[in-house]
């Protein structure tokens, strides 16, 4: 497990010849110093703390700002699907106002399949998301995280997907609001096949938000998906990025994938938008596993955004 202690040992600890080979690989890819894009914090980071009743999801503003420095974040619908009211709405804009926070996005799950071979589940689907596009909209976020899930062969599924995805976008067309597909399991973690949706829904307001960690396609064989190839045929999509996050080493790199290599990625496509801190890890706990993923994205052109 890392601690606090030993990452900021080994940190100050670096060689000078670590020290100087870190600074080439970054100028190559952004200039000293270079901030170019903003960080926000996706509220699954916490998910244990909000599930098991440690931190209360209403509060998530405050923390963001008050725990993490953080005046960002993602909302996730399910910890607030309980007794979901405008009024929740109401107050959850109040106090990320009150805190200087900004509200970017809500992830939605547990709504159904966009993707669902039956028409009227698919359009009882896009009702469902509805409400949730509605509470975006009243908090001033740009979009909604939505699943592409579905079944059948490859080609049907991207059918079936890409009607959805284009029918929510038509309601988020109408409010202004973007629905963005994550690449979450099965298909939609194939990225070759969620960049195919995207051109089969051609859809101003439908997009991605392509996920570091995400690239796995079935869990059960431990099918995955190349996740640097991935993240480049989504990004030309892309209006979110999620910087997940699980394990790191004593100098504070994430060791299950390059940041240096993925954020290149994601800039050489033209992309200055937020980067959300997702951490999943478990070695280490989930406020440290925040800071560490904030600091590496400072340390690779990101801003927190901090008072």
């Amino acid at each position: 497990m890392n601690s606090r202690r030993h990452f900021v040992k080994s940190t100050l600890g670096l060689s000078a010849l670590a020290a100087t080979s870190q600074s080439k690989l970054l100028g190559a890819h952004h200039a000293k110093g270079e901030k170019w894009f903003d960080i926000s914090l996706a509220q699954w980071s916490l998910h244990r703390a909000f599930k098991g009743g440690d931190l209360d999801a209403m509060d998530f503003a405050k923390i963001s700002k008050h725990y993490f420095g953080v005046n960002a974040i993602e909302y996730v619908n399910q910890f607030y699907m309980d007794n979901f009211t405008p009024k929740v709405v109401r107050e959850l804009k109040k106090r990320s106002a009150d805190e200087g926070v900004r509200n970017v996005l809500i992830m939605c799950d547990r709504l159904g399949n966009l993707g669902d071979p039956s028409k009227a589940a698919r359009v009882k689907t896009v009702d469902n998301h509805e409400i949730w596009a509605d509470a975006a909209k009243e908090l001033g976020c740009h979009s909604i995280r939505v699943n592409a899930g579905s079944s059948g062969s490859y080609n049907e599924q991207m059918k079936l997907a890409a009607d959805g995805l284009s029918r929510l976008g038509d309601y988020g067309e109408s409010i202004g609001i973007n629905v963005i597909v994550e690449n979450h399991g099965g298909l939609s973690s194939n990225g070759a096949w969620l960049a195919s949706v995207m051109k089969k829904a051609n859809h101003p307001r439908v997009g991605t938000l392509p996920d570091f960690g995400n690239f796995i396609i079935d869990r059960k064989t431990g099918e995955s998906y190349d996740r640097y190839k991935g993240t480049a045929e989504l990004m030309p999509y892309a209006k979110g990025v999620s910087a997940k996050t699980h394990d790191f080493n004593d100098a504070g790199n994430e060791v299950n994938t390059d940041f240096e290599r993925m954020l290149k990625i994601v800039k050489d496509a033209g992309y200055r938008g937020y980067i959300g801190i997702e951490y999943e890890g478990r070695e280490t706990g989930e406020v440290e596993g925040i800071k560490l993923t904030k600091k590496l994205l400072q340390r690779l052109g990101g801003r927190s955004n901090e008072a």
